[in-house]
């Protein structure tokens, strides 16, 4: 007999004799009414538990991690306010459950069976995945997480604070809203939870409104490994800024009590609070799991005497609200019920093709007020003498600079953040004086913590902000990358297309930086970003290119609340010179207000067949570099500079290599798992033209002398060009 018969089993024999485990005597706060509603939620949460197990052994259904245990979560919930928006734990039904209690309208047992059975009327993810979430309960999906949604829970909760000083058009979150997020003891250790509580902290003593609550469910133990007694109360109690509570989480009495005075410490306070549930695990991690084989029999057996809804039978015995007899009659009629919608969620369709399971990777498009763009009067309040030297050509590092200045007069829910980006401008340069004019409210500096920096914007991106995140090196993404894959890029994969969160990711990033960094400040890798779906990533060459593009990014994030990456080369942000010292080749002046370079527009320089040069970033530059010596040659070229990474801009380049005799792939990035290899397969699918590539090879970048060594050169592409064309013949 499975453990989950047997917890079963144990509830209706101990109930029937009233053999029910010993606690303290219900506390106060609770009505009669409440109490029982709690009970309800807590006895749905364990059918669907039970019901889910079954729907798996008969085929029916997919995903059995289940809450059982961790039920008086429901009285954390009842405990909040149902636009509180809360990011929970795999482990917590038994809150959504009691959260849709408070919203009128809802058919809980019905949509979280459609969602045990992956069904495609499953109102949440349309048939994707087992989640717990809820657009009308204000709950974002979450699947098998770990601790990935609480650097997102702080951008959110930091989010309630700055919409008050902000007129948001798709503003989401009351202003006297929370936030909540929900973890277990293992995950607590994840660096992603010790980032986002330390982030928590170093938020709160300087006295910036945080309004989220923690809630740690301690079962002791993360899947087969046990967590050191009194560890999490011994690591969080006194943690800088954020004040702790604790509860028995056994206890629906104590646990709303204590949830409540957490509650409203958070919300009057606006501070941020940690509350420590305990818990008991029950059926050990997931279905095929047997905790038998790691714990002994006494420890199971202690764990499930201390079954969370015999200590709510007992309760509302105690309490006047529930006789045991009622109790019982209340789950054996949860169970049938529950067995009964379950036989028909598992007859409703599935997702039957690849395009119906693809059909929410990209955000659906929201009306946006239109904008005229920023005034004349505000632009010269805002950039004085810089307008002079608008007419004159300049390096990339301004023209990006005097491109989010514009961007920010003309939509005041753009928000800048990263480390360094305030006060001191960012390390480039990039974004000096844009704190100076418009505030440390959206010129955000932040701690040192990649996770962070990007949580802070996926969470402000929930309540109608455009965030607008920076990284300083490509490099320091790798820290954080789940942040994109696992949270932003998901999102509205696992929602249907119904919770978004836009942003426009600023990444400096590509080598031939000389003599500086090495391989952390010299990062050649895109595979991480370009395996992602549903991200858009745009890699600009030129300053006049970089703001057009990021005038485009800006809207495809606004607009299609599309997860954007503006990949910035580096080495390019002061490039003045192509061929001699002081030609000023490579500087460009700043494109009016009206110029965009839409999605999948690329650039065509040069109309000659014989060769054509596909290339991007520091790849265009060096292409430029070579055209004289190419002509020379008499080779007729032409560069094509792809400008836009991500969805790859497949017909457009063909359109642009049309009539060429010859194509060289030009891709500063390594030649296993970069670009080129795409381009390669699509140049020889679609067409015949003879294809050749000049990539950089698989090595890390070298500090000094040798920095540019693995990396495509002028005369590397000179000797490829020649050898593809026969012209070296």
């Amino acid at each position: 007999m499975d453990r989950a018969q047997i917890v079963h089993e144990n509830f209706l024999t101990r109930v029937a004799a009233r053999d029910l485990p010993a606690g303290a005597p219900p506390a106060l706060g609770l009505s009669g009414t409440d109490a029982v509603s709690l009970y309800r939620a807590q006895v749905l949460s364990r059918a669907l538990d039970r019901t889910s197990r079954a729907m798996q052994k008969a085929g029916q259904g997919f995903y059995t991690i289940g809450s059982s245990g961790h039920e008086g979560m429901a009285a954390v919930a009842h405990a909040l306010r149902p636009t509180d928006i809360a990011f929970l734990h795999y482990r917590d039904a038994a809150f959504q459950i009691a959260r849709s209690d408070q919203v009128p309208g809802q058919q809980i047992a019905w949509d979280m069976l459609l969602s045990f059975a992956c069904s495609k009327e499953d109102p949440t993810s349309g048939g994707r995945h087992k989640v717990l979430g809820s657009k009308a309960l204000t709950i974002p999906p979450q699947t098998s997480t770990i601790a990935s949604h609480l650097p997102k829970a702080v951008g959110a909760a930091y989010s309630l604070g700055a919409a008050r000083r902000h007129d948001l058009e798709h503003r989401e979150l009351p202003a006297d809203g929370i936030a909540m997020c929900s973890f277990g003891d293992a995950s607590a250790n994840h660096s992603t939870a010790q980032g986002a509580i330390n982030t928590a902290g170093w938020t709160s003593v300087q006295s910036t409104p945080l309004p989220l609550l923690f809630v740690c469910e301690d079962n002791g133990i993360g899947i087969s490994v046990k967590t050191p007694k009194n560890w999490i109360q011994a690591s969080m109690e006194h943690r800088p800024g954020i004040t702790y509570f604790q509860a028995n989480g056994l206890d629906i009495y104590e646990t709303y009590s204590v949830a409540r005075e957490a509650a409203e410490y958070v919300r009057t306070r606006r501070k941020p609070a940690f509350l420590h549930l305990r818990t008991v695990r029950l059926y050990g991690h997931a279905g095929a799991d047997v905790p038998t084989t790691y714990l002994s029999k006494s420890a199971v057996e202690a764990d499930e005497a201390n079954d969370p809804l015999l200590h709510s039978v007992r309760l509302l015995d105690q309490a006047g609200a529930l006789s045991p007899d009622q109790a019982l009659k209340i789950y054996e009629e949860t169970c049938t019920r529950t067995d009964r919608i379950a036989a028909q969620a598992a007859t409703r369709p599935h997702l039957a093709n690849a395009a119906e399971v693809m059909a929410s990777l990209i955000p659906p498009k929201r009306d946006c007020k239109p904008t005229n763009g920023p005034s004349a009067e505000a632009r010269v309040k805002a950039f004085g003498g810089d307008m002079r030297a608008m007419d004159d050509p300049q390096p990339m590092s301004r023209l990006i600079n005097w491109a989010l200045a514009d961007l920010m007069l003309e939509h005041d829910e753009i928000v800048c953040m990263g480390e360094d980006v305030g006060r001191k401008g960012g390390v480039y340069g990039v974004t000096q004086k844009l704190q100076a004019r418009f505030g440390p409210d959206r010129v955000i500096d932040t701690l040192l913590d990649e996770q962070s920096i990007l949580g802070l914007a996926i969470g402000m991106g929930h309540n109608g902000f455009l965030p607008i995140p920076e990284i300083q090196f490509l490099a320091y993404l790798h820290n954080a990358e789940d942040q994109i894959r696992g949270e932003a890029a998901t999102l509205p994969f696992f929602s249907n297309g119904q919770f978004t969160n836009p942003m426009v990711l600023r990444i400096a990033g590509l080598g031939y930086q000389k003599g500086f960094g090495g391989h952390f400040h010299n990062d050649n890798s895109l595979a991480v970003l370009r395996d992602i779906p549903g991200v858009i990533i745009a890699c600009p060459s030129t300053g006049a290119d970089a703001a057009r593009m990021l005038r485009e990014c800006v809207r495809l994030a606004r607009e299609e609340q599309r997860v954007v990456v503006f990949l910035e080369p580096i080495a390019l942000y002061p490039m003045r010179d192509l061929h001699a010292a002081q030609d000023g080749g490579w500087m460009t002046t700043y494109p009016s207000l009206d110029q965009r370079i839409g999605l999948g527009e690329v650039g065509v320089h040069g109309s000659g067949s014989d060769l054509a040069i596909v290339t991007y970033g520091n790849g265009h530059y060096l292409s430029k570099q070579a055209l004289p010596e190419l002509e020379v040659a008499g080779l007729g070229t032409r560069i094509i500079d792809m400008r836009w990474l991500a969805p790859l801009p497949k017909q457009a380049l063909l359109e642009a290599t049309k009539g060429c005799a010859h194509v060289l792939i030009v891709d500063e990035c390594r030649r296993t798992g970069s670009q080129s290899e795409a381009l390669m397969t699509l140049f020889t699918e679609a067409s015949e033209i003879p294809t050749a590539r000049v990539v950089a090879e698989d090595c890390f970048i070298a500090t000094g002398p040798a920095y540019a060594a693995p990396l495509p050169s002028k005369d590397g592409i000179i000797a490829a060009a020649l050898s593809l064309t026969g012209a070296n013949k």
